[in-house]
């Protein structure tokens, strides 16, 4: 009789953060100070990867591989992409080398992955399968808004883009507020960069003017910008000619009514 094969060990699923918007091309070191360098070794030493994006996260591992090696040559390395056009049946296939015992990463196009982000669906089927996932340390634009902003960070919540259309978008506005104020809590959201004057438009013209509005911008970079003030006064720095400068650039947009 053939003694019984010892069980398969599985891989580990690393949860590893990206950068929010690109890095400083002028610093020697441009993730220094943004991704942990423990994080940076445990990346260059994985040859599976599940990203959103495979194209930025070849840029990242450029960037990994300034200080630490990566463990194969980058076009050896694979990169499976699982973004909101992979379909719920394509999720076993982006896990089989984690069964079969393979370490591997999931990174998203920028932040930390499965917030806002759709490798949380395969985050919870490694979990179905018993498979560790292990976070790691780094950037997430949400929380860096909400802890510059003075909002309240006892209660918030991220509400991912709004509506497209004007009148739309004004009423998920208002809901928000409402929902701001009759529960203390902080409201996030983004929009696609280059329609962010409109949004910030549509913010001061909908909310009370007493109602708290963050702009936070270009996290992390050194253009890093950061004001919380309230509708009244972003409506009159609007007309003045001082509306912020983040056109096309990355922007979380936080609300509180008070």
């Amino acid at each position: 009789m053939n003694p019984t094969a010892p069980p398969m060990t599985l891989g580990t699923l690393y949860l590893i953060p990206n950068t929010l918007s690109g890095v400083d091309a002028d610093i020697a070191d441009p993730l220094a100070h943004i991704i942990p360098a423990d994080v940076q070794t445990l990346t260059a030493s994985l040859d599976h990867f599940i990203a959103e994006n495979a194209k930025t996260t070849r840029a990242f591992l450029k960037l990994i591989a300034v200080k630490n090696p990566l463990i194969k040559p980058l076009q050896e390395i694979q990169i499976a992409e699982l973004n909101i056009n992979t379909p719920a049946n394509a999720l076993p296939a982006l896990l089989a080398p984690l069964l079969a015992g393979h370490d591997a990463g999931l990174i998203s196009e920028a932040g930390v992955p499965a917030v806002a982000d759709p490798g949380a669906n395969l985050v919870r089927l490694a979990h179905a399968h018993g498979v560790t996932v292990k976070p790691m340390v780094g950037p997430s634009s949400i929380l860096l808004a909400v802890m510059a902003s003075g909002l309240s960070g006892q209660s918030f919540a991220f509400n991912g883009y709004l509506p497209i259309d004007a009148g739309q978008r004004a009423k998920r506005i208002k809901e928000l507020e409402e929902r701001s104020r009759r529960e203390q809590q902080t409201q996030l959201f983004i929009e696609t960069p280059y329609r962010n004057t409109p949004l910030l438009d549509t913010l001061v013209t909908t909310c009370h003017p007493a109602t708290l509005i963050c702009v936070a911008t270009d996290l992390t970079l050194t253009t890093e910008s950061i004001q919380t003030q309230s509708a009244a006064k972003w409506k009159s720095d609007i007309k003045s000619g001082k509306a912020p400068d983040f056109n096309k650039k990355p922007t979380v947009f936080l609300l509180l009514a008070i």
